[in-house]
């Protein structure tokens, strides 16, 4: 299984966690929910569902009334089939959410993990963050030692798009040290500790994110930050 098509079976799962859905509701979730789906096409969504459904995570069901489903076949149009989970689709998902290896950090996939962080327990968010954050943060002594070694070669324009990633990329890691220091912050009150309640939106293993005001948060999908 290729990187982008088990992240493609981790989102349809989760989405279908919320609410059983037909092809093209899963599709638009998709495309207005994850930003790292937002190129994808039908070609690509209808083979995964397949798999799933052929793996047992999950059933095809009727999506209309019978007679709606009679009319449709009377006109020679097919009838929508709704996607549910199954039980055992339902556990393989709890499976993946509890995943916090280096794959959990990558551009990509981070951001299709953070999109279900409402359903991570709060120890995996905060493996799943502090490795993110890691990871950028590698990333960033690379590229600052790279144009080191490269800035009297660069021109103008070529040496403001470097700059350019690298202040993604910090902004990326100012981001995530908010973020855990609020999921700090929610443990914190959790466990009964005498630490400041930071975040008025704090609700145990859901967690707290920070406010921001008017500020926007980094999209982790931003190819500038790769």
């Amino acid at each position: 299984m290729s990187r982008r098509s088990g992240i493609l079976e981790f989102a349809v799962l989760g989405l279908l966690r919320e609410a059983p859905m037909h092809g093209y509701e899963l599709r638009k979730r998709l495309n207005t929910s994850l930003g790292v789906f937002r190129a994808f096409s039908y070609g690509t969504l209808y083979p995964c569902l397949k798999t799933l459904v052929a793996n047992g995570w999950l059933i095809e069901e009727p999506g209309s009334a019978p007679e709606e489903a009679l009319a449709a076949s009377l006109a020679g149009r097919r009838a929508k089939i709704v996607y549910r989970l199954t039980p055992e689709g339902k556990e393989h998902f709890e499976e993946l959410l509890s995943h916090t290896g280096p794959d959990a950090w990558e551009d990509e996939h981070f951001a299709a993990r953070f999109a279900f962080f409402g359903q991570t327990e709060r120890e995996v968010r905060m493996r799943v963050l502090e490795g993110r954050r890691s990871r950028l943060e590698e990333r960033l002594e690379k590229m600052r030692a790279s144009l080191a070694r490269t800035r009297e070669r660069l021109d103008d324009y070529t040496l403001e798009l470097q700059r350019h990633g690298m202040e993604s990329v910090e902004r990326e890691v100012r981001w995530l040290n908010e973020l855990i220091e609020s999921e700090r912050a929610g443990r914190d009150q959790r466990s009964g500790t005498d630490a400041p309640a930071r975040h008025d939106n704090d609700s145990g293993e859901t967690g707290g994110l920070p406010r921001h005001g008017g500020s926007t948060r980094p999209d982790p999908s931003d190819d500038t930050a790769k």
